[in-house]
């Protein structure tokens, strides 16, 4: 009889360390659904709080090495510096950028979330909202870290006044 107490013990005991184990584990998965929305916006708002504020180590590291950033007016850059870069010559300390409306995010199985958008430009020293555009920016899963590997902005035009 006094065997089978650590053996009870041990039944008991072992859903905990199984929900454990899956819990863990789930820090290493891509969220789903509702989950991956909330990741994929609070990515979002972080890497343009970062572009709002010039803090461009910070912006840098939302995107990998290699991204492919295609640019309607600007062309195409292949480097993460490239885009810090041209972030810093064009964008700090000039204009912020501002979302419009809600973000529509889609799943990329094994590989992460594409983030579609509409966004304004508005000038620092005047606030005032000058231009236009759409993103779509592909998101990849890696070692526990969400990067953009593809950045597709397009559509850029001024806002027409007077509407």
């Amino acid at each position: 009889m006094r065997n089978a107490l650590p053996a009870r013990l041990a039944c008991l005991l072992a859903p905990l360390f199984t929900f454990s184990a899956a819990y863990a584990g789930s820090a290493d998965t891509i969220p789903t659904g509702d989950a991956l929305s909330r990741t994929i916006a609070s990515l979002d708002t972080k890497v343009f709080d970062a572009y709002n504020t010039c803090d461009l180590k910070t912006f840098g590291g939302y995107f990998s090495d290699d991204v492919e950033f295609y640019h309607d007016n600007a062309g195409l850059m292949t480097s993460r510096d490239a885009v810090v870069d041209a972030t810093r010559r064009n964008i700090c300390h000039k204009v912020r950028r501002e979302l419009v409306g809600s973000l529509e995010v889609y799943p990329i199985k094994d590989y992460g979330a594409m983030e579609v958008g509409s966004h304004r430009f508005c000038q620092i020293d005047t606030g005032k909202c000058v231009g236009v555009g759409k993103f779509l920016n592909i998101w990849r899963y890696k070692d526990g870290q969400w990067q953009m590997t593809r950045v597709v902005s397009y559509d850029h035009h001024a806002i027409e006044t007077g509407k």
